[in-house]
């Protein structure tokens, strides 16, 4: 079978996806999201990183960054890695927690269990005060 001149065909297309990228490809820098009921679960093989030099920060309570920084000015990190992950919705900032083993660096980000707030009708007084009106 012969292709016209015009109409050439890549060899990318010629050859089955499974050939050109193998089910056990992984990224260096690839970082697995997992979720649970009770939160969202980051790990990120980190190996030859010394646990002094690894950073969690979250940004503008959206953002979580996990970078390497070197711990003296005058040196570099042994390893060269940021990602930068926009967080999900309703998730407690302050119960995020870290940890690392092994070269894998594992982030638990907490989901918020609040689901809105309640108001008892216990709680509310017989006669309430307005202190504003509506113009």
């Amino acid at each position: 079978m012969e292709f016209p001149a015009s109409h050439s065909v890549p060899w990318q297309y010629l050859l089955p996806s499974h050939l050109l990228f193998p089910y056990n490809f992984i990224p260096e820098n690839y970082v697995r999201w997992t979720e649970t009921p009770e939160s969202h679960i980051f790990s990120a093989d980190i190996p030859g990183v010394k646990k002094e030099e690894l950073r969690v920060e979250v940004e503008d309570s959206r953002y979580l960054i996990i970078r390497t920084e070197a711990v003296d000015e005058s040196t570099e990190p042994a390893r060269k890695f940021e990602r930068k992950f926009r967080l999900p919705g309703r998730v407690d900032l302050d119960g995020i927690s870290a940890g690392y083993e092994d070269g894998v660096l594992t982030v638990t980000v907490p989901r918020s269990l609040r689901r809105g707030f309640y108001i008892d009708p216990a709680d509310v007084p017989e006669s309430v005060e307005f202190l504003a009106r509506a113009a």
